[in-house]
């Protein structure tokens, strides 16, 4: 097997950190990896350092890096309030210019054979209203505004022109542990959980009403990107990437209580962007007194009390269902699926092996 190259791109993210391990344990595979930060878990030989809406920065940058087959392509400019940025033009603007300096940078210096890129559930919609119940790649482009569709446009034209081929992966609230993302609901859980701990509460629900929707384990994710690099098939391919299961949130915190070694409580709807930075001094106490990573609250959750707020449904009686098709891909020959319950606890687990999370 010829030697492979894949450039992780958002290497510090909730996707990213996950390829970044994936790719560095599989033989025959180098990676260089991408963020303004390089990461923290894993030692790299290669990490790349620059800002990507700087199309000189980013051409000098390439230049010095090794040459790169394949790209994961799983950065993301997110706006401070991220419900308005999905619909902003601007930030549409500044996420193709991103993708259109990494690719032009690569082709100027690699033989670039594959890219795979991410998008979500929004793009059937999902965090306008209801969409139809499971969400399939098969129906066409829905006609709302959302940045995914310049992206794909760009790469469509683009491997057109050359030698290259590109897949879409589209997963559904992913579950990693990198901090700082405006999209972590493991890091929110946690750090609600251990707030609520030391003030000597149950773990009382947050959110609304209840609702079915899934999600999509990092690992998983990997796994999948490694399956859209090396199979001819998935060459100009959308596939939903879910773990396989249906759940309700509701449902999911007595398990989460009992992995804090707390008591799960009733309802107690709670706007968490709102409520939880007032705790920040509460968390201050919970880093000392559990000799944690000395990381403030804001340094852990970053925006993801929004994505909480979102998920856990706050303010909603009667929560859309949402629920996306892995057919698609399991009938290309993807089989591979994961326990939620499992995986959210896992995550946890390994925010508390690193010292962010108080056991």
């Amino acid at each position: 097997m010829s030697e492979r190259t894949i450039l992780v791109v958002g290497a510090t993210g909730l996707v990213g950190t996950a390829a970044t391990e994936h790719f560095s344990a599989l033989q025959g595979w180098n990676v260089v990896t991408l963020s303004r930060r390089p990461p923290k878990n894993r030692k790299v030989e290669h990490h790349i350092a620059v800002d990507l809406t700087d199309a000189d920065a980013c051409r000098a940058a390439f230049q010095q890096a090794p040459k790169i087959s394949h790209i994961l392509y799983a950065a993301l400019y997110e706006e401070e309030d991220l419900e308005a940025g999905w619909r902003s033009q601007s930030q549409a603007g500044i996420n193709l210019r991103m993708l259109q300096n990494v690719v032009e940078s690569v082709e100027a210096k690699s033989a670039l054979k594959h890219l795979t890129i991410l998008q979500g559930g929004k793009a059937y919609g999902s965090h306008l209203g209801r969409v139809p119940v499971p969400a399939k790649e098969r129906w066409p482009r829905m006609p709302h505004h959302i940045f995914y569709w310049q992206q794909e446009d760009y790469l469509r034209a683009r491997s057109a022109e050359r030698a290259w081929t590109f897949s879409i992966l589209r997963p559904q609230l992913i579950l990693g542990d990198a901090l700082g993302s405006p999209m972590n609901i493991i890091a929110a859980i946690g750090v609600y959980a251990s707030v609520l701990r030391d003030m000597g509460r149950p773990l009382t629900f947050p959110g609304g009403g209840t609702y079915v929707t899934a999600c999509a384990d990092s690992r998983l994710i990997a796994r999948a990107v490694e399956f859209c690099a090396t199979q001819p098939d998935a060459a100009g391919e959308t596939f939903n990437v879910v773990n396989g299961d249906g759940v309700v949130w509701r449902d999911l915190w007595p398990s989460i209580a009992a992995h804090f070694s707390m008591q799960s409580g009733g309802d107690e709807p709670l706007r968490l962007s709102e409520q939880m930075p007032l705790l920040s001094d509460r968390w201050s106490k919970v880093v000392a007194d559990h000799g944690l990573k000395e990381l403030t609250m804001e340094a852990i959750v970053g925006a993801s009390w929004q994505t909480a707020d979102l998920t856990l449904g706050y303010g909603r009686e009667r929560p859309f269902d949402r629920l996306m098709s892995p057919i698609k891909l399991r009938k290309a020959g993807f089989g591979d699926c994961m326990d939620t319950e499992d995986a959210i606890l896992y995550w946890l687990s390994r925010m508390q092996d690193r010292q962010i999370l108080p056991r």
